[in-house]
């Protein structure tokens, strides 16, 4: 949770989602307790700052009743340890660490920023004075009624925002920029007129600007009104500054003891070294380190400068990557070495310019202050001309995109600029591009454990240890988090962390620790992208596949391909998304989580419950079409949906279609199972039925989703549909037990229905339980392998519940029926012995199959023949068939049939019919009662 201060209070979520304080109480409770974060509040006080005038007789129950109000709007924060607000003796206490509240992130910046500038590092200085100023959104607490004797406290806030802007206008000074100061410095002397510090700044910088004149009459202004208003002198300071300036040698050297921008002596040669601290006991990444050492070879293209960019999604390790690197090759740039943090992705910061960029440069190069041009062109090639002929490493920091960097390029030979961005640069023309992946498993152990600390870790198995990188992602930023959580808690064992971090609503919340998280990171990136972009992320995550197609992504944003694949290919630049294959997308780990906490708290149920609807609608729309020419008619029994608006795959003949729905297997099944689970009943029951079967002919059985096929509410027609799509799951899976019952229930549910007459498409779903019921019996190995009659199940049953089939199948039109009617006779027939009488069911199926365009019964019935013709001597015959089938089970890509359709054994002749052993079945109705 986060809390602004410096301007209007605002209060927001881990996720940045503002929090409405609408209480004009509950707002001056939060802002004394914020006024005194992590120190204990009395009672008393808050009362008075609660009621000012006159506190009521229940004033301390009034403040009980506000503070639990407080703490419910604060929301789930206390569960916090400690408490985010917590009960002391006497009072109560707001604990806030640093980085959650922008007035103590204020003043450590700012102390830090003194520090630097004391140490004689102006730069350094000034980054983080500017920082800390940035914070500044107009007056504290502006929009909160308080105590005026609570003033002294804002006072005192105005005051150190005041000293931190004099000592960044220090800073600025010790680079020589004094001219860039000019103006601002001009309004806050106009504001401040009594204030010596900014008068002496203002009058150094005129001087350093040549308007030594301007200077002494500001002094002169200043003097005359100290003597009229208060009587007294300006300080000794001052006058001594006034005396160099009418002298015309006024003391140069930047306060604080700094000796120049670089700290160089007047005369000698600048040489940068502003490379920032490298990491002790770098980890791993080997192969990107050789190849950022070879940019640095003495012959590597000695006709342009080498520029080398470092790139990939938030957290992954780019700048201590780039950091470690420049620190090994710094020995190879006598010149030295330049780091600038250009702010592409830093909280609370808007990115730098670069001209304000070019000028700290120049700076650092030794350009005084006023021979810096005022425009960036002119900036830029002052830059090129100082680089010129010089060996300089260059690192231009987390840039924000194309046009920040290329002002900032050297123009010559010699130098070696490395450029890191969470965006891929492709605007830049001539670099070495280097895309950072997360860590190796080996090497993100190797992180983990070090920074969690060996000690910690000894003796704990290594299961645990490996499950916490890989929920982490192998990501950098988050694999230390981790550890430091691990590390910080003595009674934790990697195990317990592992467990916490199961749980992916809340992982996110888990990688946080002090001032790093890894959620902050990802929104920094998140909040840089456009409207469009951020609406089409927000709703990948929606997505309850592994992976998402190109127009599935379309379908779900409800938008044209051409406009969605713009949004993907910006995304995968921003390196928000993955595209490890052309035209299919995904998520790191933990990006997925974010963009669905994202998606949580930005959009409406109605929103996420639209775009589902519109995913559905395309994928039942293009597994049908995908599916037809291999399997056609497979979803003639499903209840159909309304055609999606958005664009839907076509692919082409049996075996593209079968190569598309492979390919979106995973997506499909993981797809009907949420349309299952969540209220789109009808959308997968239809991707279901469709996928059952492909999946069969594709021996990917055991993945096909039961729940997507459960029957429909309390329609008859749909329940007697659904158990038979079911039924058809069982036998594929070899569970004839089960595929049995579902029959049976079929039987009797189709016995009612068409005795009251049944829905319009209700006769193509009777003809079903038929031939399904009878398929309990084609459950057994191929019949060669058998060589005694007695070995087979009852076969009379089989044949009397094909024949029914076939009458239902003709009587009601449905061709589908009526092929696995003829196909199933066909098999019967074949075990009995019946060749002749076999061959003719195949050829009557054979002959419907290709008028319907079928490839499936095509298949059955040549196969079908070709068993009949090797049967009865005829092996040439056979063959042909064999081949035929082969060619479809080739086309087609079904790999059960291909093995099936290979020329094999002549069959055994089978013994009489009569010495078949029956078994037990349901009794048949008769056939009055099926029509």
């Amino acid at each position: 949770m986060w809390f602004r201060v410096l301007g209007t209070l605002e209060v927001r979520s881990g996720s940045h989602r503002l929090i409405r304080i609408g209480a004009a109480k509950q707002r001056t409770l939060l802002a004394v307790l914020l006024l005194n974060v992590n120190r204990p509040v009395h009672a008393d006080r808050l009362v008075d700052a609660l009621w000012p005038q006159r506190p009521p007789r229940t004033a301390a129950v009034a403040l009980r009743t506000y503070v639990s109000a407080l703490r419910q709007v604060l929301g789930l924060a206390d569960r916090a340890d400690p408490p985010l607000l917590s009960t002391v003796p006497g009072g109560y206490q707001l604990h806030i660490s640093p980085s959650h509240l922008d007035l103590l992130t204020f003043e450590e910046l700012a102390a830090q920023g003194r520090q630097a500038l004391t140490d004689g590092r102006p730069g350094l200085a000034a980054e983080r004075l500017r920082r800390a100023l940035g914070l500044w959104r107009g007056r504290p607490f502006e929009d909160v009624p308080l105590d005026p004797r609570l003033g002294t406290e804002l006072i005192r806030l105005e005051e150190r925002r005041l000293a931190a802007q004099e000592t960044w206008i220090d800073s600025q000074l010790a680079l020589g920029h004094h001219g860039d100061l000019l103006a601002e410095l001009g309004a806050l002397v106009a504001e401040q007129p009594l204030r010596e510090r900014l008068q002496a700044q203002w009058m150094l910088a005129l001087y350093r600007s040549g308007r030594q004149a301007e200077a002494l009459r500001a002094y002169r202004d200043l003097r005359r009104q100290l003597v009229q208003e208060l009587g007294v002198e300006p300080s000794p300071p001052l006058q001594r500054l006034h005396r160099q300036i009418l002298a015309g040698h006024a003391d140069l050297t930047p306060p604080a003891g700094a000796t120049g921008a670089t700290g160089a002596q007047p005369g000698a040669p600048v040489v940068p070294r502003q490379l920032p601290r490298d990491i002790g006991g770098f980890i791993g990444r080997a192969a990107e380190l050789a190849r950022l050492s070879a940019l640095a070879h003495p012959g590597e293209r000695s006709g342009a400068p080498v520029i080398g960019t470092i790139d990939g999604m938030a957290a992954v390790g780019k700048t201590a990557l780039a950091v470690h690197a420049a620190h090994r090759l710094a020995d190879r740039f006598a010149d030295g070495q330049l780091f600038i943090d250009l702010h592409g992705f830093t909280q609370g910061m808007p990115p730098v310019d670069p001209a304000d960029a070019l000028g700290r440069m120049l700076g650092a190069l030794g350009v005084p202050g006023e021979q810096i041009p005022p425009d960036l062109d002119a900036r830029a090639a002052l830059y090129r001309t100082r680089l010129a002929g010089r060996r300089v490493l260059i690192l231009l920091d987390n840039a924000a995109e194309e046009s920040q960097v290329r002002p900032l390029l050297p123009g010559a030979p010699g130098c070696l600029t490395l450029i890191t961005s969470r965006r891929r640069l492709a605007g830049l023309e001539d670099v070495r591009r280097l895309s950072l992946d997360v860590l190796p498993r080996d090497e993100a152990l190797a992180l983990f454990t070090r920074t969690a600390g060996e000690r910690r870790l000894a003796g704990q198995p290594a299961g645990p240890l490996t499950e916490i990188v890989e929920l982490c992602g192998r990501l950098p930023l988050a694999i230390r988090v981790a550890a430091a959580r691990l590390r910080s808690r003595p009674g934790w064992t990697p195990a317990h962390l592992a467990d916490r971090l199961r749980d992916r609503q809340h992982r996110l919340g888990e990688l946080e620790v002090d001032r790093l998280s890894v959620t902050t990171a990802m929104d920094l990136s998140y909040h840089r992208l456009g409207s469009d972009l951020q609406g089409m992320y927000r709703l990948l995550g929606l997505h309850p596949g592994p992976d998402i197609e190109r127009h599935a992504a379309a379908a779900l944003a409800g938008t044209t391909l051409q406009h969605a694949d713009r949004l993907l290919d910006d995304l995968v630049d921003a390196h928000l998304l993955q595209e490890p294959v052309s035209g299919r997308y995904r998520f790191h780990d933990l990006l997925r989580a974010h963009a669905t906490a994202t998606l949580a708290d930005e959009d409406t149920e109605i929103d996420r419950r639209t775009a589902l609807t519109r995913l559905f609608d395309h994928y039942v729309s293009a597994v049908p079409a995908a599916a037809e020419p291999a399997h056609p008619g497979a979803a003639d029994h499903v209840p159909r949906v309304r055609r999606p608006v958005g664009p839907v795959p076509l692919p082409g003949g049996p075996a593209r279609g079968a190569e598309w729905l492979d390919a979106e297997l995973a997506n499909l099944l993981a797809a009907a199972a949420h349309a299952a689970g969540h209220g789109w009943p009808v959308h997968a029951r239809r991707l279901a039925v469709v996928l059952q079967r492909h999946l069969h002919t594709r021996a990917h059985h055991a993945r096909v989703p039961h729940a997507a096929l459960a029957p429909v509410g309390a329609d008859r027609d749909r329940e007697l549909a659904a158990l038979c799509g079911l039924g058809d799951v069982h036998l594929a899976q070899g569970r004839s037990g089960e595929a049995a019952e579902c029959f049976e229930q079929a039987l009797e549910i189709a016995r009612a229905v068409i005795g009251r007459g049944g829905g319009p498409d209700a006769p193509r779903a009777h003809a079903r339980p038929a031939p399904g019921r009878s398929a309990e019996y084609s459950d057994y190995p191929d019949y060669p392998a058998y060589s005694e009659y007695s070995d087979y199940p009852d076969y009379p049953a089989y044949s009397e519940y094909s024949e029914y089939a076939l009458e239902i199948a003709r009587a009601t039109g449905d061709r589908d029926g009526e092929l696995r009617a003829l196909t199933g006779l066909g098999f019967v027939h074949l075990l009995r012995g019946e060749y002749r009488t076999a061959a003719d069911h195949y050829r009557r199926a054979l002959k419907i199959a290709r008028r319907v365009g079928d490839r499936g019964a095509q298949f059955e019935g040549l196969y079908g023949l070709a068993r009949a013709h090797q049967a009865t001597g005829h092996p040439a015959k056979a063959l042909v068939y064999h081949q035929a089938a082969l060619d479809i089970a080739r086309d087609s890509g079904h790999p059960a049939d291909q093995a099936r359709s290979q020329p094999g054994p002549r069959a055994p002749r089978v013994r009489n019919a009569s010495t078949s052993r029956p078994r037990p079945r349901a009794t048949l109705p008769g056939r009055s009662e099926w029509f």
